[in-house]
């Protein structure tokens, strides 16, 4: 099991339950933080979003305090520190294969000693645009948490050493890419990937790292809380308009018979 110090990086409620925001739409944002989500992940690897329109989803976040996290395009030393320096409490690196690219997203995302990110604190939004810089740098490493996520063969082969890296916090199983790289694209709860999955579940859980996912269709998020999931991300901004706007017009056609 995680440590309770990691799991204070989560914030105050576990299980930990959030959504993946897209749209980029800081109106579409404070209507998901206000609904109560514990987080939000901004997505950058799949959104069409730049750094700036990251920080405008920060902001819309930020009176209702979930903790907002940014999943980065690649495992970049640039894009890692960008996000942070744009205040992100966490960043998510996809598609991490080996333990050398799980050191280097510990190195690009904490201060010295423990990485090389490089030091603008006294100009960056992460510490108030250097208003709060000597606090900053001094607790950033221990507040902010790396999430890497595995969602290939060759990670599953090299998980026990990419969560048992120093200064990783949580694995996050990627379902959809991962049962695409074992041959089952579209197909995340097929018994070969569900194996797998189960496999990399118990390797984390013996390294005390935190656990992260996304629902599937046979995998709910309480069940995944309930087999020992600290955070699950269900569903996205997009899909709560697609879901939405598609529900009302079926229902006013099907009232009017047309």
């Amino acid at each position: 099991m995680a440590s309770p110090q990691l799991k204070n990086k989560l914030g105050d409620h576990h299980p930990v339950f959030g959504c993946w925001i897209d749209m980029f739409s800081p109106i579409a944002t404070e209507i998901i933080a206000q609904a109560g989500n514990d987080c939000l992940m901004i997505d950058l690897e799949h959104g069409p979003g730049s750094v700036m329109d990251a920080i405008t989803q920060m902001q819309a976040a930020k009176a209702y305090g979930p903790k907002v996290y940014v999943r980065v395009s690649s495992n970049s030393n640039a894009k890692i520190k960008r996000v942070l320096d744009a205040g992100a409490d966490g960043v998510m690196v996809p598609s991490v294969s080996t333990k050398e690219e799980a050191e280097y997203a510990v190195a690009a995302s904490h201060y010295a000693p423990q990485g090389k990110r490089g030091v603008a604190s006294t100009i960056v939004r992460g510490a108030d645009y250097g208003v709060n810089s000597q606090s900053y740098l001094k607790n950033f490493n221990d507040q902010m948490l790396l999430i890497c996520q595995i969602e290939d063969a060759e990670g599953v082969e090299n998980s026990t050493e990419i969560a048992n890296t120093d200064g990783v916090d949580m694995i996050f199983i990627g379902p959809s890419d991962l049962s695409a790289d074992l041959g089952y694209p579209g197909e995340p709860d097929h018994p070969a990937v569900l194996e797998t999955i189960f496999k990399i579940e118990e390797i984390v859980k013996d390294a005390g790292k935190l656990l992260g996912t996304i629902p599937t269709p046979e995998r709910s998020a309480e069940a995944l809380f309930k087999s020992g999931y600290d955070m699950v991300l269900d569903g996205s901004d997009i899909g709560f308009v697609v879901k939405g706007a598609r529900e009302k017009v079926a229902q006013l056609k099907k009232t009017l018979g047309i």
